[in-house]
């Protein structure tokens, strides 16, 4: 189980090795997204709060990036954080998640990388819910759900 401590390690000290990577120009990356996923997971861009598609959406699947496919979440721990983005305590694999630290707007926080593609997803805070104590707060554009059923 990733924890905060994880989190800051690899913000500082490296990423995990993903399985594979998946690199492509501005032009390919424009011509397989629509301009708000290109604007949100290729410019680091963030929708507005409580607009996204997957914001409340509960159905049981796998959770994956937009850009190349990587299975990044499970939904058995996707919850609600009334935070007007989906959020989840844990990715698939410890390797799914690349963490950069970003101190834009004049604050301290740890950004979310598809570990394949480079995606922005979004932050994690250590104001999750036990036992990990981890929210990822993820754009809806930047993610879709395989459901179980397909």
């Amino acid at each position: 189980m990733i924890t905060w401590r994880d989190v800051i390690h690899f913000s500082v000290n490296g990423n995990p090795t993903p399985h594979k990577r998946v690199e492509k120009t501005e032009e390919e990356w424009r011509t397989i997204l629509t301009p708000e996923q290109f604007q949100i997971s290729r410019l680091h861009g963030t929708e507005r709060p409580h607009t996204g598609s997957l914001c409340s959406i509960f159905e049981g699947g796998i959770y994956q990036c937009i850009c190349c496919n990587t299975n990044l979440f499970d939904s058995t721990i996707k919850f609600d954080s009334s935070s007007g983005w989906p959020s989840f305590t844990q990715p698939i694999e410890e390797n799914a998640i690349q963490y950069i630290k970003d101190d834009s707007y004049g604050m301290i926080r740890i950004e979310v990388l598809c570990n394949t593609c480079d995606s922005h997803l979004g932050h994690v805070f250590p104001d999750g819910p036990e036992p990990s104590g981890l929210r990822y707060c993820v754009n809806s554009a930047s993610i879709k759900l395989k459901k179980t059923d397909e």
